[in-house]
């Protein structure tokens, strides 16, 4: 493989203004991603990725698919139906 020399880059005006533009967009998006968050927070029903709660996901992914969970017994007669040993 070749070496070669470094090459020389330079900051211009024209490539700060584009930074600052495209920061300020970012930091837009952001702040409505938190309104929607704040929102959507406050009747139950916000985007499904924007919580960090793992039960509350699973219980807003249920309630709109309309899967209500049945809780398990922990007897043995559940488990083999009515057949007993």
């Amino acid at each position: 493989m070749l070496r070669r020399k470094p090459t020389r880059l330079e900051l211009k005006l024209d490539d700060i203004d584009e930074f600052e533009s495209i920061r300020k967009d970012l930091e837009t998006r952001k702040k409505q991603k938190e309104d929607v968050e704040v929102i959507g927070g406050s009747d139950g029903e916000g985007a499904i990725g924007l919580s960090s709660d793992p039960k509350s996901r699973e219980q807003m992914i249920n309630d709109r698919i309309g899967y209500k969970p049945q809780p398990k017994p922990n007897n043995r007669s559940s488990q083999f139906g009515s057949l007993e040993f």
